[in-house]
């Protein structure tokens, strides 16, 4: 007789956590009951090794650790054949001695994963009723395991959801991929019961994957593999479903991350999995990388998008030109930082404001006046013109552009400003340093033919002249021509005069240079223009800025070069119809570096028709015998060899007025004599244009 069973007592859950079905767990109760056996179990492949595992039992004291490798549950398989039977303690090998059984009931079944082991040790009954009991029993087992499996399937698959849904909550709140995916590698980590698991981004550009996040803290993040290397990263890349790998003696999960016709990276997991077998490990895998592939993609995709529009917002905001879009009311709805900063407000401030609010009234009066764009993208809808405008402290030239949607309908404008006053300036000055360029070359040529006519004339010249005097004071029998000869004389010495402003004209004399006060040279000039001034009734008012600086160079030709610039506001106070006034004022250069004297007239003006000639030698719009021309010609040279300029223009208040500029004196000027030198016949001589 067998011996009777003993009380069924529930063997302990594995020791690395399977998942214990309460199904399976009952099941083996009415079997032992039945079969009058002392205990059973059920070894099921729950490791990619392939060891065999007891995911429930009775009658046991331990079923923990693996019951069978790979290599002993094929020969069991083999050996229990397709049928239920009972088998002896040699065929049973490792398995009787831990069933303390020297026989046992094997059945064998498979649902949709590798193949399961149902043994009851020692049955009671004979072997042929033991067997049409456990092929009865069998259907019930095989359902059961396969709802554990299932049930284990499902769960793995709900703990994926719950971390993708916890991922990307993390990515809308911070916009961080490599942050949450260090935080999602751990628990998937954790969720799957691996060693450790990595995930490596594509990056294209380079041709390289990146390692990006790691459950194991000691893991080199920013490590870098090629794309066509053999590390396992980049053979993931490539694949197109998960598989499974040995690497360094351990199974290696790798899963590829592929987005919309491009590659993502490689999900790596390394060890074997708690309580899955391969199939499950690599399903559960697959549904894994197949979501998180679309959420990262998504990422990178918003990543790209922010970041193309944080360059285009920079360089919107680093053109120098000023931009403003306004809608169809001229409202701004958009500009860029250098119109804010133009215009002095915070981008807040003029938003949805009237662009004419921000901009002077003539190019307002512009803007409102242009028509609105017709229904066109023709590149010729764009205007342009040129502004001074006040508010916006400049010269520019503005371009209005029709804004056309994406239909093909105008929905506001764009206005593009370019301060061209640096440029302007640069342009007027250039002009100006042309025409005093011009000028200096035809003084040049002018000079030293001039030169040559005045040395040949200046001879005679003086020898008739020294006869005259000699017929006028020696010579009695000229007595009663004397009058006549006077006048000769004076024309004469009015010709000799003549000759020696032209040798000053041609640089031929030689200048002597000391330090100078502009202000006592300006007092001679005045002083030598005193009696003809309070003659034609002209006031004079002088004004004396602070910190004039000295100046170095000849005083007598700066000071026929300041007669002659006074002779020509005499003149033309003359002509004007209110009282004749003329303004001096000597004040230091804007750079301070040297001095600037201003003389300003009360006459009508310059014509702007003579204004660019009247430096011009010979020029004059004097009658015949009033005038040779060369009383400025000669003044332009003069402060031309000092190293200034002089310029005229017309006032806006009327009048015409002449800016000198001269360079202050260096240190090593000399000083003037304490007396001043004679000055020579004809240096008080009134020239004028």
């Amino acid at each position: 007789m067998p011996p009777p069973p003993q009380p069924a007592t529930p063997a302990s859950p594995p020791s690395h956590g399977a998942d214990p079905s309460d199904l399976v767990l009952d099941l083996p109760r009415p079997l032992v009951a039945a079969l009058q056996s002392p205990a059973s179990l059920m070894l099921e492949a729950v490791e990619l090794s392939g060891a065999y595992s007891a995911t429930s039992g009775l009658g046991l004291e331990t079923s923990g650790g693996p019951w069978l490798d790979a290599d002993a549950a094929l020969r069991l398989e083999r050996a229990a054949g397709e049928t239920p039977c009972v088998l002896d303690a040699v065929a049973l090998g490792g398995i009787s001695t831990r069933l303390g059984a020297d026989r046992a009931l094997v059945s064998v079944f498979k649902g949709s994963g590798p193949a399961a082991f149902l043994i009851a040790a020692s049955p009671g009954l004979p072997p042929a009723e033991a067997a049409a009991v456990g092929a009865r029993a069998r259907s019930a087992f095989a359902l059961a395991l396969e709802v554990s499996r299932l049930g284990r399937a499902g769960t793995l698959h709900r703990g994926i959801q719950d971390l993708l849904l916890g991922f990307s909550r993390g990515i809308s709140s911070t916009l961080s991929l490599s942050g949450a995916l260090a935080a999602l590698s751990a628990d998937l980590n954790a969720l799957f019961g691996a060693v450790r698991t990595s995930v490596w981004l594509h990056e294209r550009r380079v041709r390289e994957l990146v390692l990006v996040a790691s459950s194991d803290a000691a893991a080199p993040i920013g490590a870098r593999v090629a794309n066509e290397s053999e590390a396992i990263a980049a053979r993931g890349l490539r694949l197109a479903q998960p598989e499974i790998a040995t690497e360094a003696f351990q199974h290696v999960l790798i899963a590829p991350l592929r987005g919309w016709r491009r590659a993502l990276g490689t999900l790596v997991f390394e060890g074997d999995p708690r309580a899955l077998d391969a199939q499950q490990f690599i399903g559960g895998a697959h549904a894994l990388a197949r979501q998180l592939s679309v959420t990262i993609e998504n990422v990178q995709l918003l990543e790209e998008f922010l970041q193309q529009r944080r360059l285009l917002e920079d360089t919107f905001n680093s053109l120098t030109d000023l931009v403003v879009v306004v809608d169809a009311s001229l409202n701004v709805v958009q500009m860029n930082g250098m119109f804010s900063a133009r215009v002095g407000k915070a981008p807040a401030d003029i938003l949805e404001r009237p662009l004419t609010d921000f901009i002077g009234r003539e190019m307002a009066v512009w803007l409102e006046s242009t028509e609105p764009p017709p229904q066109t993208r023709d590149a010729t809808a764009a205007r342009t013109q040129q502004f001074t405008d006040e508010r916006l402290g400049g010269i520019f030239s503005a371009t209005l552009t029709p804004l056309i949607n994406s239909e093909g309908v105008p929905i506001g404008r764009v206005l593009v400003g370019r301060d061209i006053t640096a440029q302007t300036q640069l342009e007027s000055e250039r002009e100006a340093l042309s025409r005093r360029l011009a000028q200096s070359e035809r003084l040049a040529s002018l000079g030293q033919f001039v030169a040559g006519i005045a040395h040949e004339m200046n001879n005679p010249l003086q020898g008739v002249l020294g006869h005259l005097e000699l017929l006028i004071h020696a010579s009695e029998p000229a007595r009663p021509l004397r009058p006549t000869l006077r006048r000769i004389y004076q024309e004469g010495d009015r010709a000799a005069k003549i000759v020696r402003n032209l040798l000053v004209f041609a640089g031929s004399r030689q200048m002597n240079r000391v330090r100078l006060r502009v202000d006592r040279v300006l007092s001679r000039a005045l002083a030598s223009r005193a009696a003809a001034l309070r003659q034609a009734g002209v006031e004079v008012t002088r004004s004396h800025g602070e910190s004039v600086p000295t100046i170095e160079g000849d005083a007598l030709l700066l000071q026929q070069a300041l007669l002659n610039v006074l002779s020509n506001a005499e003149h033309a106070t003359k002509v004007a119809a209110a009282a004749p006034h003329i303004d001096i004022r000597i004040e230091a250069s804007a750079d301070g570096r040297g001095v600037r004297v201003s003389i300003k007239d009360s006459g009508p003006g310059i014509p702007p028709e003579v204004l660019p000639h009247i430096f011009d030698p010979f020029f004059t719009t004097k009658e015949v015998g009033q005038g040779t021309g060369l009383g400025l010609a000669i003044t332009y040279g003069i402060i031309q060899e000092h190293g200034g300029t002089i310029h005229a223009r017309n006032r806006l208040e009327g009048g015409a007025e002449f800016t000198i500029e001269l360079p202050a004196a260096p240190a090593h000027a000399p000083r003037p004599e304490r007396r001043p030198r004679k000055p020579p016949e004809g240096a008080g001589t009134r020239t004028e244009t």
